[in-house]
């Protein structure tokens, strides 16, 4: 998609799945089922889309999937889809890991920055079956160029982990990027070049970021898991994993009026139906326009 001087191109990683509720909350089976159709074991598959971002003088990759250090157990477990996957997406736009400038993470959970980092050749899954994997040196950046943007609040939370956020941290994703003096840790709002910023977004962890891309005078932005998919812009429809659930609801309804009134383009990273949408408010309820690439 065209969006003033920049190119905007969904990068998939594949799908996996979820129990249906934790990604809906305290919102009742009957209601969220009318959306999204659970399997047999109550699960939803949840699409990995990435983003890239192609401006006249960056590539950037938004977000880095769940990547492929994981074993037969954990593809079991979350029937993981792959391909398609984003390395075979880069080769067919003709890209190398090292034509990628920058990667934006909005969080450091293990769906959102498994690319950031690949096996060592004569390194496997196998040697990495347990949690966290403590064979990190064997283990590199993907993309050698690229710096790689993440908020200093979320590094300090996946470094030091909890037991609610432990099973969602997988250091081998991240921990490479500080031994090989890749990482950028910004606070705030941080612009990563001109018309292409991140901000803070509280409230599926602390240290959330959102990706805002301004040009020509339009807007878009990039939710990550502040609004995983487009059923989420109901203001109650939270997931389990938010862990700051008052915060996110407030910014949530801030993000949307000005969405609404700055015509921005929305762009979900888990949804099954779209990507990209635009939104309305129509007789006091706001209303999403897809659009279709």
């Amino acid at each position: 998609m065209k969006f003033g001087k920049f190119d905007l191109i969904p990068i998939s990683d594949g799908s996996f799945f979820l129990d249906g509720g934790t990604m809906f909350g305290v919102v009742p089976r009957v209601l969220w089922e009318k959306i999204y159709k659970p399997d047999e074991l109550n699960r939803i598959e949840i699409p990995l889309n990435c983003l890239l971002i192609k401006a006249p003088d960056a590539t950037i990759l938004v977000d880095a999937g769940i990547g492929n250090k994981f074993d037969e157990k954990f593809r079991e477990i979350y029937s993981v889809k792959q391909p398609p996957d984003i390395e075979s997406g880069l080769a067919n736009l003709g890209l190398k890991p090292d034509d990628i400038n920058f990667v934006i993470n909005t969080h450091l959970h293990f769906d959102h920055c498994g690319w950031n980092t690949i096996f060592n050749s004569e390194f496997s899954a196998k040697d990495c079956s347990n949690r966290p994997c403590s064979a990190t040196k064997e283990i590199r950046s993907t993309f050698p160029r690229a710096k790689y943007i993440i908020q200093k609040q979320e590094w300090i939370d996946a470094t030091h982990p909890n037991e609610r956020t432990r099973a969602s941290y997988f250091k081998e994703n991240f921990i490479p990027l500080e031994n090989s003096g890749q990482l950028i840790l910004v606070e705030g709002e941080y612009e990563i070049i001109p018309g292409v910023k991140v901000i803070n977004t509280i409230g599926h962890t602390k240290g959330h970021q959102s990706v805002l891309i301004e040009s020509e005078g339009r807007k878009a932005i990039f939710w990550g898991d502040f609004m995983p998919t487009s059923a989420h812009i109901r203001i109650p429809y939270l997931t389990s994993f938010d862990l700051y659930p008052l915060e996110l609801i407030e910014l949530k309804k801030k993000f949307l009026k000005q969405a609404v009134a700055e015509n921005w383009l929305l762009i979900f990273e888990h949804d099954p139906k779209f990507i990209f949408a635009y939104i309305k408010e129509e007789d006091g309820k706001q209303l999403l326009q897809p659009i279709n690439i």
